[in-house]
């Protein structure tokens, strides 16, 4: 309850940031925001495609957060993001094989890209204690020279090489029900696939002995360390979960939203599953509105753009604001505890305080400093 408080607290700050930034530069905050959600939420097909921009944020925002419960900053989703995507695309456009069949061996085949495009930080870090910022940011651009040499050597269009061949209508994501449920926009069956996603990662965390010893680990590593849970094994499955989340963005990116893909380009929501992932408190149901939530505004400001003078800048700047409110949670959790004892203290006078509840049993396992500490 407190994280969506402090979650709650970021996009209201963050808003009303963004409407004194407007005023402050001559706009009208009050028609900025209208015409902001009337381009993402107008009608059936500006939903949908709001739906579809959100899919490979739900994914990495997802891989972020996984990474985050196991004490891991995994920093690393565009790269695996993009092996995953090139994974999935050259199944796509080898591969002859019925539409079903197809989809399943491109979805499997980008999970175990960006799995294994994580691996090798998640062993760097397990057995030599390498930090894995450094080491995933080194796999981003690795990846980036590999799909930079790879797709005009391999599978380069017809017209251009800086792109690959179009996927088939049978590797394609997209789907004729979808569509027409959401009246031509591109909203595919990656949606579906990230819903599918939040409930087995949300089951995986809170309902498995995997979980726990993944959040124990998370929570103090030396701790889990002296209960027995094998540390390092669990560093390495958390990284290769949270690796095979951000590939499963790619194939959503570039055989869902898009047809195929291109070279000299790291995707952005690789990065931009961090700030998914703070906004959402590490939660998948949290993930889930998060990256709905930017969606809105990724849909929404180029029709705010279109329909007003306020720039689009505008809109990656509430974006940046709410980040950073989201980054400083613990300050709020503070303030919120400060203000729960405050008035625990006034409606029972003389009553000393109870310290806050742990949020796990695995945190209430973390050691307390010694007498004199």
């Amino acid at each position: 309850m407190k994280k969506a408080i402090v979650s709650l607290l970021a996009v209201i700050l963050g808003l009303v940031a963004g409407a004194l930034l407007m005023i402050f530069t001559g706009h009208d905050p009050i028609e900025g925001y209208r015409f902001l959600i009337t381009g993402a939420l107008k009608n059936r097909e500006r939903i949908g495609n709001t739906l579809a921009t959100a899919t490979p944020l739900i994914f990495t925002g997802l891989s972020l957060a996984f990474s985050f419960r196991t004490g891991l900053f995994n920093i690393g989703a565009p790269g695996q993001m993009l092996f995953g995507g090139l994974c999935a695309t050259a199944v796509g456009l080898t591969f002859d094989l019925p539409r079903v069949l197809l989809l399943i061996v491109m979805i499997l085949a980008a999970f175990i890209g960006g799995a294994l495009w994580a691996l090798i930080p998640g062993i760097l870090k397990a057995k030599f204690n390498v930090h894995e910022v450094v080491s995933t940011i080194m796999m981003n651009w690795s990846c980036y020279w590999i799909v930079y040499y790879a797709v005009p050597a391999y599978f380069k269009g017809p017209s251009l090489e800086t792109e690959s061949k179009l996927l088939p209508e049978a590797a394609s994501l997209k789907a004729s029900f979808m569509t027409d449920l959401f009246n031509g926009s591109y909203v595919n069956l990656g949606f579906l696939l990230a819903i599918i996603a939040v409930i087995v990662i949300g089951f995986i965390i809170n309902k498995t002995t995997l979980g726990y010893e993944l959040k124990a680990v998370g929570y103090n590593r030396d701790a889990a360390e002296y209960a027995g849970i094998a540390v390092n094994r669990g560093i390495i499955t958390s990284m290769l979960i949270s690796g095979g989340l951000a590939g499963l963005a790619g194939v959503a990116q570039y055989a869902g939203n898009a047809s195929n893909i291109q070279i000299g380009l790291l995707p952005s929501q690789g990065f931009d599953g961090i700030a998914v992932a703070l906004l959402g408190a590490s939660a998948p149901g949290g993930v889930f509105l998060s990256a709905i939530f930017f969606g809105v505004l990724y849909s929404g400001r180029g029709f705010m753009n279109a329909m007003t003078d306020i720039p689009p800048e505008i809109a990656d700047t509430i974006i940046a604001i709410i980040i950073y409110f989201a980054a400083t949670s613990i300050l709020f959790e503070r303030l919120i505890s400060f203000l729960k004892r405050r008035r625990t203290n006034k409606a029972e006078p003389g009553k000393p305080s109870a310290p806050d509840k742990p949020d796990s049993p695995a945190e209430a396992a973390k050691p307390v400093g010694r007498v004199g500490e």
